[in-house]
């Protein structure tokens, strides 16, 4: 049964994405993407599923060592681009068996794994220094060429993230010298020789031999869904030094696509999706993406990675915050008018109300005059004229009381028809006169009733975490009916980097004295310094 799991995932993982690249347009593909993050948790199982399996026959005691370190190679091609910290403890393993193996190949081959897995994480000092101990003589050709090109990488990602414009052309010159030496020793036509000239032509900016490697890539006949999402981020950004910023983005998104299929977690494409879908304006779907490029770069702890996602990061949600602000102004806007009109309906209903009044008195005057009549025997033709006109007048009375109401509603729609009309022209101070007298308190408190519940979906364990900063017996309990507390919302704004006390006090509807004072009460009950204590609410991670 195991080994039956273990197949079917590997099957999945080598299947080839040709129907993702030549899906054709990016809308259709940013629609197969948001139908795969839907799935990730499935594509997460698979592989884990196969890591299960090799983990249990890795500790199996029937094996020896040299198939201990077969499986323990196995394992770490499944950790290396899902999570660091488990293909870093399986490097360890596999050093130690080849230690115990004395097989010079095997000890090399170790390091490789390990100089690989300390570079995906952003450990660059580790990464040379785990480099420069490898003897690439014990390598096999394959692996030689897997040595050079993880130097090349090596120097590549080092100017990267320096972006020094002194050191940076040093450090792409010597990408470029080892991924020729990589070249040497890569069979021409296979995969890992096109990838090297791929990486060469985003090196040198060379769009055209970069779409012709790729289409070459894409014809190889055993192409997996993980060669085709590293192959298709590298030319998208071939494409976008070219200015073609539409083609990149498909790229990206076939990248994208491939590695959520194969829960990579060592990724950039959706990072760099997030910004694009930002730079267009798309906030939905780049806060969707920024959100999975946190998430994965988290989860795999890659470093650099992180740093260069929090950046975005908070470009991306101070948006949505004031976009989501900005609706809130419209809402309010729009539930001022329908209190307003409400209050027009209940002053129409009381009106009705004292017409019903006056209808019944008149009824009871109706059988007063009847009864009278009746008595008087004498006057009944003279009290029965009185009778009919009284029922007259009845029928007239109920007559205009449906005509006022039928005015009435006419009236509603055509203060609608204005209300529709003003806002439509964007005439705010008409709009205004219709809604005095509106109760802004009551307004206020659904509000914060609003933002409480949504700051909490996204900050669920907000209230434990800044609870942590104080002692037991300071801490906030929270009746089951309350979401936050003022004292808690305050702070939950400087989460979200509003810090500006004047910015809180008129979002809150407070004095800026008393947002000091919720603040320096806050603060000195807390376990930490005054000054640190911001910064360590703004540490608090979101879920």
């Amino acid at each position: 049964m195991k080994l039956f799991l273990f197949v079917c995932g590997l099957l999945l993982s080598v299947l080839p994405l040709r129907a993702v690249a030549d899906a054709g347009t990016a809308d259709s593909l940013l629609m197969e993407l948001n139908q795969a993050i839907a799935h990730k948790k499935e594509y997460d199982g698979q592989r884990l599923n196969r890591i299960a399996v090799l983990t249990a026959d890795f500790a199996s005691s029937e094996v020896n060592d040299n198939t201990k370190f077969d499986l323990g190679l196995r394992i770490y091609d499944e950790y290396k681009a899902f999570k660091y910290d488990s293909a870093f403890a399986y490097c360890q393993k596999i050093t130690r068996l080849a230690a115990q193996l004395r097989n010079p190949e095997k000890i090399e081959v170790a390091k490789l794994k390990l100089a690989f897995v300390l570079l995906s994480s952003g450990l660059f000092k580790e990464t040379f220094e785990t480099l420069e101990r490898i003897d690439p003589r014990q390598l096999t050709t394959a692996d030689k060429q897997i040595f050079y090109f993880l130097r090349a990488r090596a120097y590549s990602d080092l100017g990267d993230f320096n972006q020094d414009q002194t050191y940076r052309p040093a450090y792409y010159a010597k990408a470029l010298a080892y991924a020729d030496t990589a070249l040497q020793f890569a069979r021409p036509g296979s995969y890992e020789d096109l990838s090297v000239r791929e990486f060469r032509a985003q090196k040198t900016n060379n769009l055209a031999a970069g779409a012709a490697v790729y289409e070459q890539i894409l014809r190889l006949p055993r192409l997996t869904l993980h060669q085709l999402a590293v192959s298709a981020s590298t030319t998208a950004y071939v494409y976008e030094l070219a200015g073609q910023p539409e083609k990149a983005f498909e790229l990206l998104l076939v990248s994208a696509i491939a590695d959520v299929k194969t829960a990579t977690k060592e990724t950039t494409a959706i990072f760099k999706l997030s910004d694009y879908c930002y730079r267009q304006g798309d906030l939905k779907n780049a806060y969707t993406f920024i959100k999975e490029a946190r998430e994965d770069a988290t989860f795999y702890k890659a470093r650099q990675r992180q740093i260069e996602i929090s950046h975005v990061s908070s470009i991306i949600e101070g948006q949505k915050i004031n976009i989501i602000e900005n609706q809130r102004k419209s809402l309010k806007t729009y539930a001022i008018i329908m209190t307003l009109l409400a209050g027009v309906v209940i002053g129409f209903a009381v009106v009705s109300v004292r017409q019903l009044r006056r209808l019944r008195k008149a009824d009871q005057l109706i059988f007063a005059t009847n009864r009278e009549l009746l008595a008087r025997n004498g006057e009944l033709h003279q009290l029965n004229n009185g009778l009919n006109e009284a029922n007259k007048i009845k029928e007239e009375y109920i007559g205009y009381y449906f005509h006022n109401n039928s005015q009435y509603i006419d009236k509603l729609e055509t203060l609608k028809k204005r209300v529709e009309a003003l806002l439509a022209s964007k005439q705010y101070a008409g709009v205004q006169k219709l809604v005095d007298g509106v109760n802004i308190k009551t307004e206020r408190n659904e509000l914060l009733k609003g933002f409480d519940t949504v700051f909490l979906r996204l900050f669920p364990n907000f209230i434990a975490q800044f609870n942590e900063l104080f002692r037991p017996e300071d801490r906030v309990a929270l009746p089951d009916d309350q979401l936050l507390t003022t004292e808690l919302r305050i702070f939950a704004l400087i989460r979200l980097g509003i810090a500006d006390s004047e910015q809180i006090s008129r979002m809150l509807g407070y004095s800026i004295n008393t947002i000091y004072t919720y603040k320096t009460r806050v603060k000195n009950r807390s376990l930490l310094p005054n000054e640190e204590f911001e910064a360590r609410v703004q540490a608090i991670q979101a879920v």
